[in-house]
């Protein structure tokens, strides 16, 4: 399967603060692996066809951004959390 289709889940901690950015709609600074910066406000994250999304509010788009395509995400409140895509 290529990188696109085939989905690894990230670390359970780095998981938990992405959900309490949600549960407190934290603008965040996310980091992609394909280099690319987005600012956003953490909206939900989501479950389809066993791959998992953060959505975002980005100037009042929302955006799914696959959780393994994360290097890194940052607010004030938690700090800087460097995504572990070991799986553990």
């Amino acid at each position: 399967m290529s990188k696109d289709t085939e989905y690894k889940p990230i670390n359970c901690d780095d998981y938990d603060y992405l959900e309490l950015a949600c549960q407190h709609s934290l603008q965040l600074t996310i980091k992609l692996d394909n280099g690319e910066i987005i600012e956003g406000k953490a909206i939900d994250l989501l479950l389809k066809k066993q791959v998992e999304y953060l959505v975002v509010d980005v100037a009042s788009e929302k955006k799914q951004l696959r959780l393994d395509h994360i290097v890194s995400f940052s607010h004030p409140e938690i700090g800087d959390i460097i995504i572990d895509h070991s799986g553990s």
